[in-house]
């Protein structure tokens, strides 16, 4: 995970995507600097302007699309010869990205300068972050207008919780709070909060925390602020216990930046539990969903280190995002080939699942130094229109590295990525049945601005090791009948019932009211939302489900792929315990012990282990629903599941908590042979979940 040192010197230390330690950031004068700051100092002059009046501004609707610019993190993270650490971060590098941006981005929408972690070296005498005068001679007030002269928006970084060396010794007072000092707004006992444990966290049942923030809020406005990151928030950034829960400061932050009556953009970072995904959503425009997307290695990112992982951190976010709040994938650095650290096929990836996954577009490259290539990437306005569009991509299915994700636009066309995540060239398909199309579809590659003519059936490409490509398909047959219903797939069943989800239906003449299931080719039950379950079923039995929608004028849709599901025997399902003495444990599978599991136990080390389920009964060929309890405290992990000669590859949502005693559970089909079958969990090559145990 991503860490940082105290906000004092707003330096970040860096953990790697599944936890190791990796290396820390070069400083400056860490040491000397904490020693200078030990007595709050006063507010220099350029730093120094009113707040903007509540009263004489409407505030603006922020994020409406996903947001598009400039960060500067990657620049001090990298090892890359002639950058990284805090001493790259200085106002004349930031005006010089700055330049970049308005003569060849802002044209294509992109805006934000993003000050990121490093621009503050001090307190003023209220505990408010004061801007380096080193690095930032002219002060932040005079580079908020430096950005906005060029058309461009201005961003800064905050870390949660209060710093303390602006706590002083409890004595400092807060700004426009009588009688409210920096010991009113903490806990008595100091106890830590946000990713690092680097600062005191904040009791907001004392109003004199509002008040603290809110005089942050009205100093970031004053300087002329369009966007604020917190970072190192919890639940998430690898913490999730009572003194990181950082709900109260992220309610604390809308209300503030609320009240200044300038528009502000809100994003929370780094690894955002999805426990929490209400709040994220009520009192923010975005969240980061994992770590850092860099390497902090002598190149911006690596493939290995954590860009891979996004194709399914994202998924469990993806129908979380939305106008006002959008899912953060961190910065987009295509740009420039020599410091990215990828090939051009994985530039071009990295750039299509942001796109399709309506992320913010903010680069992270030194602007300066863009290649053709890169420029190419980031302006293509055909891509760029698919992010701003808002309309979240899915998987069809992650089971496999080729893969095929796909978004149905409310205009009845699709935009349809195909992903070859493998280190080896393969073939992609995307299946037609899969996206609800009969017919055929007029497809546009939109990364070779080309019309590929009319095709039927499905659509293959040859695509090389991390390639990708990228299209719009519109079907022919496009009436006022709803779009068939995607994604139908069981969540559970008993010996005499099965639960069916899919996805909403957003296409047709009119909102679709009323979706009909039908089992075995004949309508069993219908649903206003997009859950059913479909009771009265045999035992044993073998059965097929499809859906179809229907609209207020009755008229329907065409039926869904159908779904095979073999419910249990008489008897219902059955549990299995990871532990169990029957049970194979090779390599680095180990039983551990684990609070809220079933049992009290866990198989863990399954990253280079395995634990073999045996004697999994069914009492027939089939496929049937296995509902897998696992623990995943980080973004997500991929577990490879193999029965008999077929071997599935199932990524599993994680909390990003560090929670590894609480169990979550999802459910995947499974093909079983009738009597005995046994059931092998681990992955050979990469971190996986520890498993507490299944039942089919």
């Amino acid at each position: 995970m991503a860490r940082r040192a105290g906000p004092a010197s707003f330096v970040r230390h860096r953990f790697g995507a599944r936890g190791g330690l990796l290396r820390r950031l070069p400083v400056l004068a860490a040491g000397a600097l904490v020693v200078s700051l030990a007595a709050p100092a006063a507010a220099s002059t350029a730093d120094t302007a009113p707040a903007q009046s509540s009263a004489a501004r409407q505030q603006a609707l922020p994020a409406a699309k996903p947001y598009m610019g400039w960060s500067s993190w990657s620049l001090e993270a990298t090892g890359y010869p002639g950058y990284g650490g805090v001493s790259w971060l200085t106002e004349a590098h930031v005006k010089q990205q700055a330049d970049v941006v308005a003569s060849k981005l802002k044209s294509h929408g992109y805006e934000y300068i993003n000050v990121d972690a490093g621009w503050a070296s001090g307190f003023d005498q209220y505990a408010r972050p004061t801007a380096n005068p080193t690095t930032f001679p002219s002060g932040m007030k005079s580079l908020g207008d430096y950005l906005h002269h060029k058309g461009l928006k201005f961003g800064l970084y905050l870390a949660v919780g209060l710093d303390p060396v602006a706590y002083g010794d409890g004595k400092t007072p807060i700004h426009n709070a009588p009688g409210c000092t920096t010991s009113d707004i903490v806990y008595p006992d100091l106890r830590k909060t946000n990713g690092w444990n680097s600062a005191y966290r904040m009791d907001f049942t004392n109003p004199c925390a509002q008040k603290y923030i809110d005089s942050l809020a009205d100093r970031l406005a004053g300087w002329g602020v369009d966007f604020l990151k917190v970072d190192g928030v919890g639940p998430g950034s690898w913490q999730g216990d009572a003194d990181h829960d950082n709900t109260p400061d992220v309610k604390a932050w809308h209300t503030a930046l609320q009240r200044t009556g300038r528009s502000v953009q809100l994003t929370l970072s780094w690894s955002l539990s999805h426990t929490q995904a209400e709040t994220w959503k009520a009192n923010s425009n975005g969240w980061r969903v994992d770590t850092d997307v860099e390497c902090y290695c002598d190149t911006l990112v690596t493939w290995n280190n954590s860009l891979k992982v996004r194709w399914n951190d994202v998924v469990q976010w993806i129908d979380d995002a939305g106008p006002g709040h959008w899912n953060n994938l961190d910065s987009l650095n295509v740009g420039v080939g020599a410091m990215d650290g990828l090939t051009e096929a994985e530039r071009q990836s990295y750039a299509t699942l942001w796109a399709i996954e309506s992320a913010p577009l903010y680069s992270g490259d030194d602007l300066t130094k863009l290649d053709s290539y890169g420029l190419k990437l980031l302006t293509n306005d055909e891509v760029i229109a698919v992010d701003q569009a808002g309309h979240p991509a899915k998987p069809v299915s992650q089971t496999t590295s080729q893969q095929t994700w796909y978004a149905r636009n409310p205009d009845g066309s699709y935009t349809v990525a195909l992903f070859n995540l493998g280190s080896e060239a393969a073939d992609v398909t995307a299946d037609f049945a899969d996206l609800g199309i009969s017919g055929s579809a007029a497809v546009r590659d939109l990364w070779q601005h080309k019309n590929l003519g009319r095709v039927s059936g499905h659509l293959m490409a040859s695509l090389p090791p991390h390639g990708s490509r990228l299209f719009t398909f519109t079907p022919s047959r496009q009436g006022a009948d709803p779009g068939t219903p995607l994604g139908v797939h069981g969540t559970a069943a008993t010996s005499t019932s099965v639960s069916l989800a899919w996805d909403k239906v957003n296409t047709g003449a009119s909102p679709v009211t009323r979706y009909t299931v039908y089992a075995d080719g004949h309508p069993v039950t219908t649903s206003s939302g997009t859950t059913a379950t479909v009771n009265g079923l045999s035992a044993a039995g073998a059965h097929t489900f499809t859906v179809v929608a229907r609209d207020a004028m009755g008229r329907t849709s065409a039926p869904s792929k159908a779904v095979e599901v073999t419910t249990p025997a008489s008897g219902g399902s059955t549990a299995y315990e990871a532990e169990a003495p029957g049970n194979i444990l090779t390599g680095n599978a180990v039983v551990a012990g684990c609070d809220a599991c079933s049992g009290g136990k866990k198989i863990g080390n399954l990253g280079g282990g395995v634990v073999s389920f045996t004697h999994v009964s069914a009492p027939k060929d089939g496929t049937y629903l296995l509902k897998l309890d696992y623990v995943d405290a980080d973004s997500s992990r991929v577990i490879d599941l193999t029965v008999g000669a077929t071997t599935l590859q199932i990524p599993v949502p994680g909390t990003n908590d560090n929670a590894w005693g609480t169990p979550q559970s999802l459910t995947v089909p499974v093909p079983l042979k009738a009597g005995d079958n046994t059931i092998g969990f681990g992955n050979a090559t990469d971190y996986a979940p520890d498993i507490d145990r299944i039942t089919v």
